[in-house]
């Protein structure tokens, strides 16, 4: 698969300490087992001139104090809160200064955040979705992508997860509603 790296940004999801470090409150093996794969990805994009995105899922402690329905903490128990070291991005991962780092409080990266207006304002139409966990912010960022009509790439070999069949169900979903999967190895920046 080759895409052109001034039409491309590599998403980054979630890789963050809450999620891929063993004292993080929601870690899970597959998103650490994810680190590498992410940094690898990263590193080829930004050599080739791709455009990069991380995104930070950050929960200020009152977010949810007002909630009718929608309660991240009642389901997940409190996690990265804003100011926190679970919050930070994983140390493996360190963005560029002309990386865009998004902030969310979402499972969507696009709920309410600068991401759309900033990819458009770059001419970017593949996105190169990789990161933590497959069948949350993963497929919820990648489904809102198609949606927008960009087209989302989900990479197999580099999405983390808390248990394989969930990483296997959100890949299977997103190859068969709105986006394509393959692996960093059938990707190309040319």
């Amino acid at each position: 698969m080759r895409l052109d790296p001034n039409a491309t940004a590599v998403v980054v999801i979630d890789m963050q300490n809450g999620f891929c470090h063993p004292d993080g409150s929601l870690y899970a093996p597959g998103s650490e087992e994810a680190i590498e794969p992410c940094a690898e990805l990263v590193d080829r994009a930004s050599e080739a001139g791709a455009t990069v995105v991380f995104t930070r899922d950050v929960h200020p402690p009152e977010q949810f104090e007002d909630a009718h329905y929608y309660d991240e903490f009642e389901r997940w128990g409190e996690h990265v809160l804003e100011g926190s070291w679970e919050a930070e991005l994983v140390d493996e991962l360190d963005p560029d200064d002309a990386d865009l780092i998004v902030e969310k409080h979402t499972y969507d990266a696009f709920y309410r955040t600068e991401l759309e207006g900033w990819l458009n304002a770059r001419g970017i139409d593949d996105l190169v979705i990789v990161g933590t966990l497959a069948n949350v912010c993963v497929l919820h960022t990648a489904s809102s992508a198609g949606l927008r009509d960009y087209r989302p790439i989900l990479l197999e070999d580099a999405v983390g997860a808390i248990e394989d069949d969930h990483r296997e169900y959100a890949l299977e979903h997103a190859d068969f509603l709105f986006g394509e999967v393959t692996t960093r190895e059938d990707v190309e920046f040319a």
